[in-house]
């Protein structure tokens, strides 16, 4: 089976072409007229329009729908520091995403010889680098680098850019998982202000997850997060600055210890960490998402045995899986629409509105038959039912509900003008989801 797949795999990456990504023009260029609209001498118009307001560039050229996803190759998901070149089917797969759930352009980048002499991530270097990208894009993804570079690098870009800034290994996770926390929460009737959080993993995800969920009401004394030598407390002085964060004042033991009387247990770690005894020792209708892949801190089967409430993981083949398409598309989306100049706080926050929301609605007409179609067994046993269909195996929306999109897309650009951070205002956003979703399916159609 799985040497079949390794096939399949290498064969969908080769041909007919190398690759998954090419470049498609949106003008006709088949006539002498077009030839001297596309280049010389009609080019030189928009070039001045732009000289004389370079606001014009978001008018005239593909700046307004084109991100680029970059990456160093080091922390590539479920395979590690494979290198920049090895990471670009990732990248390349990436844009295909973009492309095909939100109808966002996109150029993978990975970047080489932005490394240390002991291999790690020189973070000036990629810095230094992405800034220099300002003028093409309109957005920048950063995807895969390893803490704790990664944090230095999307703090500085962030403010040293006038385009949004996104590192979707910390925020789409903790953008997901927090939809889905708030949606458990509502169905074991607790509030995240008083919930108890373990955090196993301190990398970017579980450090990002883990201020998230303090954004959205969680309290920072609430939470003990592990790394790979134990639960951070103070008396270790092995911590970066974003793990002292999170540090006990006295040694707290082991997962095993800190796990008991927990509410909500979150795995950005390795496989089978997590055992039913652990499950066990929980409070009571504990929430688990265990999010390790391919295989993630504890099966959902074994989890729910030990008397877990709710199960999520990061696996499309179990339910509530928290899976980053989710977020990233429409999030961008929203952002190009409005031309921000971050993503901020509230941003987030309402993309993760958003995807709450969803799984709360009435699923009927268009989106029930879609749903049906791409999730026939789900469908079959009734988990899109009822007037509010959220139920344990559901807090979490699919990836191919075509809700999510616009719905996320127009959540993010109303909170983005709100706190604003828009260089172009939308007043009717129940139009503009609209047009969202007529976008997406032209694009997908064409």
């Amino acid at each position: 089976m799985s040497n079949d797949l390794d096939k399949q795999a290498l064969n969908y990456h080769s041909k007919p072409q190398p690759g998954k990504t090419a470049l498609a023009v949106t003008k006709p260029c088949s006539t002498q007229k077009e030839l001297s609209l596309a280049y010389t001498p009609g080019v030189a118009v928009p070039c001045m329009a732009i000289k004389n307001n370079p606001d014009d560039v978001w008018l005239y050229t593909a700046k307004a729908n084109t991100v680029a996803v970059v990456s160093d190759g080091t922390a590539v998901l479920g395979l590690g520091n494979i290198g920049p070149e090895a990471g670009m089917p990732v990248m390349e797969g990436k844009a295909v995403l973009f492309k095909s759930f939100a109808d966002v352009d996109t150029i993978p980048i990975c970047l080489t010889k932005v490394f240390k002499e002991d291999g790690t991530t020189d973070a000036l270097k990629i810095i230094e680098t992405v800034e220099r990208l300002e003028a093409s894009f309109g957005g920048i993804n950063l995807e895969d680098i390893a803490a704790p570079a990664c944090f230095d690098i999307e703090q500085h870009l962030s403010k040293s850019m006038a385009i949004p800034v996104f590192h979707d290994d910390q925020h789409g996770t903790a953008i997901i998982s927090l939809a889905g926390v708030l949606n458990a929460l509502k169905l074991v009737g607790k509030k995240i202000e008083d919930a108890k959080f373990v955090i196993n993993g301190a990398g970017a995800a579980g450090i990002a997850c883990a201020e998230f969920y303090i954004t959205a009401g969680a309290k920072r004394e609430n939470f003990f997060m592990c790394d790979s030598h134990g639960v951070l407390w103070t008396g270790r002085n092995d911590l970066t600055p974003e793990k002292l964060n999170f540090a006990c004042d006295y040694d707290a033991g082991s997962l095993k210890d800190v796990v008991k009387g927990a509410d909500i247990l979150v795995g950005v770690s390795a496989a089978d960490c997590f055992t039913e005894e652990m499950i066990q020792s929980m409070a009571d209708k504990p929430i688990i998402f265990a999010m390790a892949n391919p295989r993630p801190e504890i099966m959902p089967d074994k989890a729910l045995n030990a008397g877990a409430a709710i199960v999520g993981t990061g696996r499309s083949d179990f339910h509530n899986q928290v899976n980053n398409v989710l977020g990233f598309p429409g999030i961008f989306r929203g952002a190009l629409d409005i031309r921000a100049s971050v993503i901020n706080e509230k941003m987030k926050l309402a993309a993760s509105e958003a995807l709450a929301e969803i799984v709360t609605e009435k699923v009927e007409g268009e989106v029930a038959e879609i749903l049906k179609n791409a999730y026939p067994e789900d469908t079959a046993e009734g988990m899109f039912d009822g007037d509010n269909p959220l139920k344990p195996d559901y807090v979490i929306p699919k990836p191919f509900d075509p809700r999510v999109v616009p719905r996320v897309a127009r959540k993010v650009a109303e909170a983005g003008i709100k706190s604003g951070v828009a260089g172009k205002i939308i007043t009717d956003f129940d139009k503009y989801e609209q047009e969202v979703i007529a976008r997406i399916k032209k694009s997908t159609s064409a």
